[in-house]
């Protein structure tokens, strides 16, 4: 099982710790280090500068938003990642939602699935070292009319990975024909078939098989002895979630656990919220919502998690602490999971 971490989730400026965080992961052996993107740092200009602090560990998107960058510009940054890194990266692309695209961006979110699918097969040509010449519905290469010229990015063929960070069943089923991986978030190895039915169709379209797609599967892991407790911190956070993670019309978290079995629950949840509830909404969230798609317990119950999560064909797992835990804090959260996750591999 291997084991990635995330950074970049919230606006901390102490790229100090950041870097102290990284560069401990790459000596413990971890994969790889996703860097978010939602409205405090873009994905890129913290991953290059890792780049140039670590020696061995993967860095990655997760995720560029397809809407902030014209496709070009997405696979011209990718290469440059690529490039700097020492062909360590690997591209992570999302449509993200509606409140961020269409109210910090200014573009429309009407068809997503169109646009990824589009990005994809841009960047795709780009890293084959192709011209760039594209007649989709939404992006036309060169500009239909004007004084524009198919053009060739400046890099060799580069074999960059390209992850999808998908929730929708249709966006599912896209990344089990198209992506090299999936980024996968509200995710409970209690009920994979949510997600991971429709990427597996999505593949058998294609002629390929759910092992042909590199499953990376997001988890918060919490550790203590008093779990009780440990839940009860969580239910905000998942009450989020429900409520603020896009909008009444448009919440691919909450209809991912609707899609496992918790309909009533998070549109209850959602409705608390939205009517100002936040404290009602969070006491509303019940303890499956918390320990069946995150890791909540002691180092046993953690173990077992991973295992179940193994067991379902999750090939990674993407860590995500408390970013706003003292960095040695941190670093010794990772030395614990790395402890875990190899003894899974030791006991295989």
């Amino acid at each position: 099982m291997r084991i990635s971490i995330g950074i970049g989730s919230h606006s901390s400026r102490d790229i100090k710790g950041a870097v102290e965080y990284v560069q401990a992961a790459d000596r413990l052996g971890v994969d790889c280090v996703w860097s978010a993107e939602a409205w405090a740092h873009d994905a890129c200009t913290s991953l290059a500068y890792m780049a140039a602090k670590t020696e061995r560990i993967h860095i990655g998107t997760a995720i560029m938003q397809i809407s902030a960058r014209t496709p070009s510009m997405t696979a011209m940054t990718a290469l440059s990642l690529w490039d700097i890194s020492g062909g360590r990266f690997k591209l992570g692309l999302g449509v993200s939602g509606p409140q961020v695209v269409e109210g910090l961006q200014g573009v429309s979110f009407a068809k997503p699935l169109t646009r990824l699918r589009e990005t994809v097969d841009i960047c795709r040509m780009a890293f084959r070292a192709e011209k760039i010449q594209y007649d989709g519905e939404i992006f036309q290469l060169p500009r239909p009319g004007g004084e524009g010229k198919a053009l060739r990015l400046e890099f060799p063929p580069c074999p960059i990975p390209i992850y999808l960070a998908t929730l929708g069943p249709k966006a599912l089923e896209f990344t089990g024909a198209a992506a090299d991986g999936w980024l996968g978030t509200s995710f409970s190895p209690d009920h994979p078939g949510a997600h991971l039915d429709y990427i597996a169709k999505g593949a058998k379209s294609a002629g390929r098989t759910l092992r042909d797609i590199d499953i990376c599967a997001t988890v918060s892991v919490t550790l203590g002895d008093n779990v009780e407790e440990l839940i009860d911190s969580k239910r905000m956070g998942v009450a989020f979630q429900m409520g603020a993670m896009g909008s009444k019309q448009t919440n691919f978290y909450n209809e991912a656990f609707q899609r496992a079995g918790y309909q009533d629950d998070a549109l209850a949840i959602q409705a608390l919220w939205k009517q100002g509830k936040r404290e009602e909404a969070a006491k509303r969230v019940p303890d499956a919502m918390v320990t069946q798609f995150q890791a909540v317990g002691t180092p046993d119950m953690i173990r077992e998690r991973f295992a179940k999560y193994q067991s379902v064909g999750v090939n990674a797992l993407s860590i995500r602490g408390d970013e706003k835990l003292p960095t040695p804090d941190r670093i010794a959260l990772l030395e614990q999971v790395m402890d875990l996750a190899n003894s899974l591999e030791k006991a295989a």
